[in-house]
C-alpha cells in the first residue's frame, strides 16, 4: 500500500501493495507454464480500456480511504482478476470486430498495468493539495481546476518517463523481489496456466463481485437508513443504564461502530503488528488518557481547536506527528544499505545512459560510426527482450525533458515557485524515486511519506517573498517528490510483473501512457466531487464537522507550519512532543541493531502508534480490527478458502463502498434527502445521524 503517511503497508487491492502476501502466493513457481498459444497482440484497446475503468473503481476507493486515514491500495491484482473474468469469456463469444479473439497472459498484463496506472494517481489529493486550501494558499478546487489538472498531468508523466531507464537496474540487473508485482504475475500465470487455474480465477472474480455488490448496496442503503451506517451501541447501553460516561464515550469521543467495509477489507489484508497497535494506541489516547484529562480540566474539550487551551485532539496531534515522521525517517535510515543501493544504482544507470547518448552525439559530430541508436533500443547480454519489444531511448528522453519543462512552467505560473526551486524539487524527486523503488523492490513498502517530508525539510530554508509563498513552495516540493516516488514505483513494479510473465516493456509503456490520461481525469474529477459534497475537506474552519479524518492532510499541514514558523504549541505539548520525537528516532534503531531478529515481530510499529494519535476517528482502527479478527477466524475454520479468496473478498469490499461513496456524494450535491429514519441515532434525532 502506498500511503500519504508512512505506516507499514497493507496490500492495496493495489492495494496492490500487499503488506502480507501469503507464502503460497509469493513462493509459487513463477515459471509455471502458461497457455501454449502465443499472444498475437500484447497491447489491445479492449485490455487498456477495461483495465483503466477497473482502476477508476480503485481510485474512488483510494480517494475515500485516503481522505479518511491516509491509507491507499493498488489496483494490480484487482485489475488482473476482474479483467480476466470479463474478457476471457467474451473473447470466445464475440467476433473479432467487437472485441473477441484470444486473450492470453501477456494481454492480461496490459489490463493489469492499465488498472494500476489509472488507479494510482491520487497521493497529492489526499495530503498536500487539501493542506494548501486549509492554509488558505489557494482559492477553491473549481476555480483552481486548471492548476490542479496541469500539475496532475506533470506528476503523471515525469514519474512514468523516469521509470523506463531504471527498469534495467532494478528489474533486470538487481532482479529485486517486488512482492506485490510478483504476486500479480503469479496470479496472471495461474489464471491462464490450466483449466483449474481458469476455474479458480472465475471463482475469485465471483467472490470479488459478490462483496463489491454487497458493500456497494449496503453503502447506498446506509445513506437513507442510518442503522446501516453507524450503530451507537455504547450510547444506548449507557442510556438504558443511566450511565453518562458510557454515553459520552459514544457521543463525545466517537466510540461507535461503523459499517466501514473498506476498512474491514483493509484489516483482512493487514498484519496484526499494524492493526493491534493502531487500536490499542487509540484506546489509550482517546479512550483513557483523553477522557480523564478532559474530566480533570487539563484539556478544554475532546476534539477541535480552540484559543482557550489544549484539546485532546490538538495536544496529541503534535506528538503523533513527531512519532510518525521521525519513526519513518529512522526506518528509512536503519536500512542504509537499501538507501545506498537505491541511490547509487539509479545514479549509475542515469550516468551510463547519458554517457552513451553523449558518446553517440560526439561520434556523429566527428563523422564516426556508432552502434548506438537513440531510435533503436540497445540490447544487453542480460536482456531477455529484442529491440522491437523495448522502449526506444528517444521516447522516454523526449518525454522526460518535456515533462520537466512542463513542470517548471506549471509551478511558476500557477503556484509561484521559482524555476530553480522547481528544478531542485525535481532532482530531489528523482533521487527519492531511487530510494522508493529499492525499498519497494526489497520490502514492498514505498516510503512516500518519508521522502516527501525529507523534501519539505530541505525546502524549509528556501527563500520566498512572504510566509504564504514559502508554505506553498514547501508543500508543493513535497508533493512533487511524493508524486514522482509513487508513480515511479508503480511503473517499475508493473514492468517487473511484465518481466515475469514475458510481456514486452514497450506494450506496457504504451498502456501506461494511455491510462495516465484516464488517471488525471479521474483524480481531479473525484477530488472536485468530494470537495463539493464535503466542503470540510478544504475548509479553513479547522473545527468544521467532517465525514473524513483527513489524517494525511493534518500531517502535511502541521509539518509545513512547523518548518515555516507558523505553528504554536503549549509548553507541555512541546515537552511531550520532544519526548515522542526522541522515541520515534531511537526506537527503530534500537530494534534493528540491538533486538534479536526473532523478536522483531513483537516490536510495535512506532509509525502506526503515531498514526493512531493523529487519527481522531476511533471507528477506523475498530473496523480494521474487526476485519483482522474475522480473517483470523476464517483462517482457523477454513484455511484453504481463506488463502484462495481472502484478497478477493477484501478487494471487493474496498472497491464496492468506495464507489458507493461517489454516488452518496452525488446525492449530497443533488439535495437527495438521506436519513429517512432516525430510530437508531442518538436520542433518535435526525441531526445526530451520520
Amino acid at each position: 500500500m502506498k500511503q500519504a503517511l508512512d505506516t507499514p503497508k497493507q496490500s492495496s487491492v493495489k492495494s496492490g501493495k500487499q503488506a502480507e502476501i501469503e507464502l503460497d502466493e509469493r513462493d509459487r513457481d513463477i515459471s509455471m507454464a502458461p497457455e501454449t498459444i502465443e499472444d498475437e497482440y500484447q497491447f489491445t484497446w479492449r485490455a487498456a480500456i477495461l483495465g483503466s475503468v477497473l482502476g477508476c473503481f480503485v481510485a474512488a476507493s483510494n480517494m475515500y480511504l485516503g481522505l479518511k486515514v491516509g491509507f491507499t491500495f493498488g489496483a494490480g491484482i484487482f485489475g488482473a482478476i476482474f479483467s480476466f473474468a470479463i474478457i476471457k469469456p467474451l473473447s470466445t463469444r464475440l467476433p473479432l470486430a467487437w472485441g473477441g479473439g484470444y486473450f492470453g497472459p501477456k494481454e492480461n498484463v496490459t489490463a493489469q498495468t492499465a488498472a494500476t496506472t489509472s488507479g494510482g494517481l491520487f497521493s497529492g489529493f489526499i495530503s498536500a493539495i487539501p493542506a494548501l486550501y486549509k492554509l488558505d494558499l489557494m482559492t477553491t478546487p473549481r476555480q483552481d481546476i486548471a492548476a490542479l489538472t496541469l500539475f496532475t498531468i506533470a506528476a503523471a508523466f515525469y514519474g512514468l518517463f523516469f521509470a523506463v531507464p531504471l527498469r534495467r537496474h532494478f528489474v533486470v540487473k538487481q532482479d529485486l523481489t517486488f512482492p506485490t508485482p510478483r504476486a500479480s504475475a503469479n496470479t496472471i500465470l495461474s489464471l491462464h496456466g490450466s483449466k483449474e487455474g481458469h476455474q479458480g480465477g472465475m471463482k475469485k472474480a465471483k467472490w470479488m463481485a459478490i462483496w463489491f455488490c454487497v458493500t456497494f448496496i449496503w453503502g447506498i442503503i446506509g445513506y437513507f437508513v442510518p442503522f446501516f451506517d453507524t450503530i451507537h451501541i455504547l450510547w444506548w447501553i449507557g442510556h438504558a443504564a443511566g450511565y453518562g460516561n458510557m454515553m459520552a464515550a459514544d457521543a463525545t469521543w466517537a466510540w461507535h461502530l461503523r459499517f466501514d467495509f473498506p476498512f474491514y477489507g483493509a484489516g483482512l489484508m493487514t498484519p496484526g503488528s499494524v492493526v493491534i497497535p493502531f487500536l490499542v494506541t487509540t484506546i489509550i489516547v482517546y479512550g483513557i488518557i483523553g477522557p480523564c484529562l478532559v474530566s480533570s480540566g487539563f484539556f478544554v474539550k475532546a476534539y477541535g481547536f480552540v484559543d482557550t487551551g489544549d484539546t485532546a485532539r490538538s495536544f496529541f496531534l503534535w506528538p503523533g506527528i513527531a512519532l510518525l515522521v521521525l519513526a519513518s525517517f529512522a526506518e528509512l535510515f536503519v536500512r542504509y544499505d537499501t538507501l545506498y543501493r537505491g541511490i547509487k544504482g539509479g545514479v549509475l544507470e542515469i550516468v551510463f545512459v547519458t554517457k552513451r547518448a553523449f558518446g553517440h552525439i560526439s561520434s556523429l559530430v566527428l563523422g564516426k560510426k556508432t552502434s548506438y541508436s537513440v531510435t533503436r533500443p540497445t540490447t544487453h547480454d542480460d536482456e531477455s527482450y529484442g529491440p522491437e519489444e523495448l522502449v526506444p531511448a528517444w521516447w522516454w528522453m523526449t518525454g522526460l525533458v518535456l515533462s520537466i519543462v512542463f513542470t517548471c512552467a506549471i509551478m511558476g505560473v500557477y503556484f509561484g515557485m521559482p524555476v530553480y526551486q522547481t528544478i531542485v524539487s525535481v532532482i530531489l524527486a528523482f533521487i527519492m524515486a531511487f530510494v522508493g523503488i529499492q525499498a519497494a523492490g526489497e520490502t514492498d513498502i514505498n516510503p512516500t511519506g518519508s521522502v516527501a517530508k525529507m523534501s519539505q525539510l530541505i525546502f524549509a530554508g528556501m527563500p520566498g517573498p512572504n510566509i504564504e509563498q514559502i508554505q506553498k513552495n514547501n508543500l508543493m516540493a513535497g508533493n512533487i517528490t511524493a508524486s514522482a516516488a509513487a508513480q515511479s514505483v508503480d511503473m517499475v513494479g508493473d514492468l517487473k510483473t511484465g518481466q515475469l510473465v514475458g510481456a514486452a516493456p514497450r506494450a506496457q509503456f504504451i498502456t501506461q501512457i494511455i491510462a495516465s490520461f484516464v488517471a488525471v481525469g479521474i483524480a481531479v474529477a473525484l477530488f472536485i466531487l468530494f470537495t463539493d459534497a464535503y466542503p470540510c475537506i478544504v475548509s479553513l474552519d479547522v473545527n468544521a464537522e467532517c465525514e473524513f479524518g483527513l489524517v494525511g492532510v493534518w500531517a502535511w499541514m502541521s509539518v509545513t507550519k512547523l518548518l515555516t514558523g507558523g505553528a504554536t504549541l503549549s509548553h507541555t505539548c512541546i515537552i511531550v512532543t520532544s519526548v515522542f520525537a526522541v522515541v520515534g528516532a531511537l526506537g527503530p534503531v534500537l530494534r534493528h541493531f540491538l533486538l534479536p531478529q526473532k523478536y522483531h515481530r513483537y516490536f510495535p510499529s512506532l509509525s502506526v502508534v503515531g498514526l493512531a494519535m493523529v487519527n481522531s476517528t476511533p471507528d477506523v482502527p475498530l473496523s480494521m480490527f474487526i476485519g483482522w479478527a474475522s480473517g483470523k477466524i476464517w483462517k482457523r475454520i477454513k484455511p484453504e478458502s481463506y488463502h484462495l479468496y481472502m484478497y478477493s473478498a477484501a478487494g471487493g469490499m474496498i472497491a464496492g463502498q468506495g464507489v458507493s461513496a461517489i454516488l452518496k456524494a452525488v446525492f449530497q450535491l443533488s439535495g437527495v434527502e438521506g436519513n429517512v429514519t432516525a430510530v437508531s441515532c442518538i436520542e433518535q434525532l435526525s441531526e445526530n445521524c451520520p
